[in-house]
């Protein structure tokens, strides 16, 4: 029995009346690995919570620069974990460089990460990146080429991936081949707007990179897995149009936008498209890939109203070519609860597999690279009005400058 399985159970059932002696699916684990997590906002919070309830990992330790950040995480953790320790680290070099811990979680926000990146990696120790993982393409390439003779694990946490409705839509379209040679996919996320952060730097093109950056990465990281090739063209529209038309946040005026429309042509003739909308009362995802053999499409809604129904559905129509299906993908509720729909849970589940040498596929510093390369595409064709050239793009922006 996994380690991993005793926090499952205890997720669900109580155990106190029973003595220590008596515990044996209950019985509390050792865990073998320590992290250190980097940024302790609601994100930073989020990956303490995954790792506690995974099991073969603790939280050592936190840093951040943000004193009541510390103080509500610190008050956080004394709540649930009772039992266990936080250590809280005067800079961010000494949480880097602790003997005692095996990986670093970096959850900082996104203008940071670029000199984050470089203190940690002179730790040696592994690494799991938030997204996106630099807000220019330079810091983007920067970080790379930096991970790329990296020894240890270096995950981005383009979590989305492992989301039930995504996982289930990758398993149907690239290892069942149920829709069969894809030709266009299509990805919509409909939402309330961005919330608050740390200093507002969320709502500031300069501290996120764009929203199409910011958010976005996570689709973007999709329709290039999906797509299984290279971007080619972006065109993109879109505005700030309802979102923080009057936010001012130390006397800057907020400058990302709030609704998109984005088009992405692959190399291998693959074609998509992206729709956002930041400004709707409910979190919204859906996608539809269409090949010469069937369609899917699945979609995970959370719309606040009192009805009972599910959260997220599934379709595959082959016609004639195969089975066809419906189903509501889910994971079991403690984790579906514990983040992204379960999908941080899994993220830090491959992290640790990967560690011990079970290689799990995750989002690699290399995906994480192209996820930034689309948003930031798309980001400028809205500034520009006009069709980005990709190869064109990193001409200018990387490889004329190497």
């Amino acid at each position: 029995m996994s380690e991993a399985k005793n926090n499952f159970y205890t997720g669900f059932f109580k155990s106190d009346h029973l003595a220590e002696e008596d515990k044996y699916l209950f019985s509390k684990s050792s865990p073998k690995y320590k992290f250190n997590v980097i940024g302790t906002g609601i994100i930073g919070q989020e990956h303490i919570r995954v790792t506690m309830l995974e099991g073969r990992a603790t939280i050592n330790g936190i840093f951040d620069v943000n004193e009541n950040s510390i103080e509500n995480t610190c008050q956080f953790f004394r709540q649930e974990y009772p039992d266990d320790e936080l250590k809280v680290y005067d800079s961010l070099e000494n949480a880097c460089q602790d003997p005692e811990v095996d990986g670093l979680i970096i959850c900082t926000p996104n203008f940071t990460h670029i000199d984050i990146v470089k203190e940690a990696v002179k730790s040696g120790k592994h690494i799991l990146l938030e997204k996106p993982m630099a807000t220019t393409l330079k810091d983007a390439w920067e970080i790379k080429e930096i991970a790329k003779d990296y020894d240890s694990i270096f995950q981005i946490g383009l979590q989305y991936r492992h989301k039930p409705i995504y996982t289930e839509a990758i398993h149907e379209v690239l290892e069942r081949k149920a829709a069969g040679n894809i030709k266009n996919i299509s990805i919509a996320e409909h939402r309330v707007p961005f919330l608050d952060k740390v200093n507002q730097w969320n709502k500031f093109y300069e501290y996120s990179g764009g929203t199409l950056v910011e958010k976005c990465c996570h689709y973007f990281d999709l329709l290039n897995l999906l797509a299984q090739s290279r971007p080619k063209e972006v065109y993109s529209t879109g505005s700030m149009d309802v979102n923080f038309t009057d936010f001012n946040y130390e006397g800057n005026k907020s400058d990302i936008i709030d609704n998109a429309m984005v088009t992405v042509n692959y190399e291998n003739g693959i074609k998509t498209h992206f729709h956002l909308c930041m400004f709707a009362p409910m979190f919204y995802e859906e996608i539809t890939i269409c090949g010469d053999g069937g369609r899917l499409k699945a979609y995970e809604k959370e719309d606040f109203l009192p009805l009972n129904g599910n959260s997220t559905y599934l379709e595959v129509l082959s016609g004639e070519n195969g089975t066809a299906k419906t189903a509501s993908p889910c994971y079991p509720k403690v984790i579906q609860e514990s983040g992204h729909s379960g999908a941080t849970y899994y993220e830090h589940k491959y992290f640790i597999d990967n560690i011990e040498g079970n290689n799990k596929a995750t989002a690699t510093v290399e995906e994480g690279f192209w996820s930034i390369v689309v948003g930031e595409a798309a980001e400028r064709s809205i500034k520009t009005g006009g069709v980005i050239n990709v190869k064109d793009m990193l001409e200018q922006d990387i490889f004329s400058k190497i």
